[in-house]
C-alpha cells in the first residue's frame, strides 16, 4: 500500500474519532436535535465505510491508533472489530486500561442489537469485571435485559460495575429488583447510594429515594432533576426555596424549565437582567413556553465585559467550562413583550412542555423535535408516567431512534 493511500486511511480513523468526541458533547447539548445528531454521525459513517472499504489496512491503522489509549480511538477500532467478528484485541486492551470503556460500550452502542448481542451476553458472564460493567452497560444501552447477570451485579463489590448495574434497573423498568436498590439506598458508597435512588424514584415514587435525590440537588448536583421535579409532593416550593440560594440559583432556574410551571416566568424574566443566570433563564423560558430565542427574534448580545468560563489567559484561575455556552442570550424587553402578549394561553397551576400541556403527545412532540437536553428529560417524563416500558435512550444512533420514535407506541 502506498504512503499517500495508507495517510488516507489514517486520516479516516483520526476523523472517525475526532467526530465521536463532537458526538459525545452533542449528546448532552442544548442546540443539537435528533436531526442534528443525525447529521453528525452520517459523517462518522462516511469515515468508517472508508475504513470498511481499505479492508485489513484499515483495521490496522484503527489498532495502531490504540496506542494513545484514549476512548474515542478504542471507540473506532472497537466498531470495525465488532462487525468483522474479531473483537478480541480490543476487548484486551479495555481488559488492561478500563479508563477506555466508556468507547468500547459507546461502540456496542453504535452497532445494531443483533450484533452487540452475542458478545453482550459473554461480557456479563466475564470473571473480569471491568467487562462485566462494559457488557452490562452495552445491554443498556440496547435496552436488552442481560437476566441473572444484572441482579449479581447489583451486589458486586466492584463500585462502577455495582453503580452501572442500579442504573440498568431504571433504564430497563426492572421493578421486580426494587427491593434490592431499597438495600443500596444504605450503601456506604455515595454514587451506589445516588444511582439506587435514581432508578427506585423512576421506578416507583420511593420517598427514601426522593429524599437522597433532593440531598443530592441540593449539594449542587442536576443529575436527577427532571425525576426529582416530577416525584416531589411540591417541587414549587422547593425551587422556591433552592432559589433563595445564589449559589444554587442556577439549579432552580433548570428545575423551573423542567417542572414547566408558567407561574415561574415573571421570576425567570428577572433572572434574565443577571449575566449569570440570563441564558438558562432563556433556556427556562424556551422550554415552558415553546419560544425560540433565535427565530422569534429575542435573542439578544452578550454582555460587555462578561467572561463565563475559562480563557486562554494561564493565570486565570477560573478553569470551569462555562455550563450555558451554547445558549442565545435573551432580550429581556423583548421577551417580556412575548410573554405579555400570550400569557393569558397559558392556565396556571398546569404543567407545559414548549408551550404546550404536559400531555404524553407534547412528550413525545419533545423528543421528536427538540434539543437533547429536552429530549433527556421527556424521556424520563414518559417513563415517570408509565407512558413507556423502559425509558426511551436519546443517546442511540440518530437512525435507530428515528424507527422507535416510528413505532406504535409513539405515535400520538
Amino acid at each position: 500500500m502506498s504512503d499517500i493511500v495508507l495517510d488516507i486511511v489514517e486520516q479516516h480513523a483520526e476523523e472517525a474519532a475526532f467526530l465521536w468526541l463532537l458526538r459525545e458533547a452533542a449528546l448532552r447539548a442544548p442546540h443539537y436535535s435528533l436531526a442534528d445528531l443525525a447529521a453528525l454521525e452520517e459523517r462518522i459513517e462516511a469515515h468508517f465505510d472508508g475504513l470498511r472499504i481499505a479492508g485489513e489496512a484499515g483495521r490496522e491503522a484503527c489498532m495502531a491508533a490504540l496506542k494513545t489509549q484514549e476512548a474515542e480511538e478504542i471507540f473506532v477500532a472497537a466498531v470495525l472489530a465488532l462487525e468483522s467478528g474479531q473483537p478480541k484485541a480490543v476487548l484486551d486492551w479495555a481488559t488492561e486500561r478500563p479508563a477506555i470503556t466508556k468507547g468500547l460500550v459507546s461502540a456496542m452502542g453504535w452497532v445494531e442489537p443483533e450484533r452487540a448481542a452475542p458478545m453482550i451476553a459473554q461480557l456479563t458472564k466475564s470473571p473480569v469485571p471491568e467487562l462485566r460493567l462494559v457488557g452490562i452497560a452495552a445491554a443498556a444501552v440496547h435496552r436488552i435485559d442481560p437476566g441473572p447477570p444484572l441482579r449479581d451485579a447489583l451486589q458486586d463489590p466492584y463500585v462502577p460495575l455495582r453503580c452501572r448495574a442500579l442504573r440498568a434497573v431504571g433504564e430497563l423498568g426492572r421493578t421486580d429488583l426494587l427491593p434490592t436498590l431499597k438495600t443500596s439506598l444504605e450503601d456506604s458508597d455515595e454514587d451506589t447510594r445516588f444511582w439506587a435512588a435514581w432508578s427506585s424514584a423512576l421506578c416507583a415514587n420511593d420517598r427514601a429515594a426522593v429524599r437522597i435525590l433532593q440531598a443530592s440537588a441540593e449539594a449542587g448536583s442536576p443529575r436527577a432533576l427532571a425525576i426529582l421535579v416530577s416525584r416531589l409532593s411540591d417541587a414549587r416550593a422547593w425551587i422556591r426555596t433552592l432559589s433563595g440560594n445564589p449559589q444554587r440559583r442556577r439549579l432552580a432556574i433548570v428545575a423551573a424549565g423542567l417542572l414547566g410551571d408558567p407561574g415561574t416566568i415573571p421570576w425567570l424574566i428577572e433572572e434574565m437582567n443577571h449575566p449569570t443566570t440570563a441564558r438558562a433563564a432563556g433556556e427556562a423560558f424556551s422550554a415552558i413556553t415553546g419560544a425560540d430565542l433565535e427565530q422569534d427574534r429575542l435573542e439578544g448580545a452578550m454582555p460587555e465585559g462578561f467572561e463565563g468560563g475559562p480563557t486562554d489567559d494561564p493565570r486565570e484561575e477560573n478553569v470551569a467550562v462555562d455550563e450555558d455556552e451554547d445558549l442565545f442570550w435573551p432580550k429581556v424587553d423583548a421577551v417580556r413583550r412575548w410573554w405579555t402578549e400570550r400569557s393569558s394561553r397559558f392556565k396556571q397551576g398546569v404543567r407545559y412542555v414548549l408551550g404546550l400541556p404536559h400531555t404524553k403527545e407534547a412528550l413525545v412532540k419533545a423528543l421528536r423535535t427538540s434539543n437533547q437536553r429536552r429530549r433527556s428529560a421527556a424521556a424520563l417524563e414518559l417513563r415517570l408516567r408509565g407512558e413507556s416500558q423502559v425509558l426511551f435512550e436519546v443517546r442511540a444512533p440518530a437512525a435507530r431512534q428515528a424507527r422507535e420514535l416510528s413505532l406504535a407506541n409513539f405515535k400520538s
